[in-house]
């Protein structure tokens, strides 16, 4: 399935902004070949760019590693529940709450983008896992509607969002 193969009624909110940076590639390639190239990409970083911060107060490199993969899990965890049928509505996330309680700056780049490919390893297992019917099942999150199968393409298009912030404003 490909993002084009999803209805309007899959999603709502600010989910589509995600969607869009997503491509149009088949999902479980996609999640492969965006991870291989973000890694890729992180790692020709200049390594003294991993602590920089462009204006007091924003997020380091490694912060933002960090939000990708805090990230990642939550809406991973939103399609297991969603996948399951569970209708219970979840709530939105504080993504600076997050970030205020990591130790992403005393962690190395590449301990950092090892547990990144781990834990998408984790969610590339998970949707492989999943029927067309679990796919396509609805569930609420931060008060918007959003199928299983396009929280796989946010997966997506929210990382690929933030390697576009690091080649804007950290580079």
């Amino acid at each position: 399935m490909k993002v084009s193969d999803i209805a309007e009624n899959e999603f709502s909110g600010h989910f589509g902004t995600y969607l869009k940076q997503a491509g149009d590639g088949l999902l479980i390639e996609e999640l492969e070949i965006s991870l291989h190239e973000f890694i890729r990409f992180v790692q020709n970083i200049p390594m003294d760019k991993f602590d920089y911060r462009y204006a007091e107060g924003k997020w380091t490199i490694k912060d933002i590693i960090q939000h990708v993969m805090d990230t990642e899990r939550i809406f991973a965890y939103r399609a297991l529940r969603f996948s399951r049928n569970d209708q219970t509505p979840l709530p939105s996330f504080e993504e600076d709450d997050y970030a205020n309680n990591t130790n992403s700056n005393g962690r190395s780049i590449q301990d950092l983008l090892t547990e990144l490919s781990a834990l998408r390893h984790s969610t590339l297992l998970l949707y492989k896992s999943l029927s067309e019917e679990q796919l396509k099942r609805i569930g609420t999150a931060s008060g918007n509607q959003i199928s299983v199968r396009a929280l796989g393409f946010v997966i997506i298009g929210h990382q690929k969002h933030h390697q576009k912030v690091f080649e804007e404003r950290y580079l």
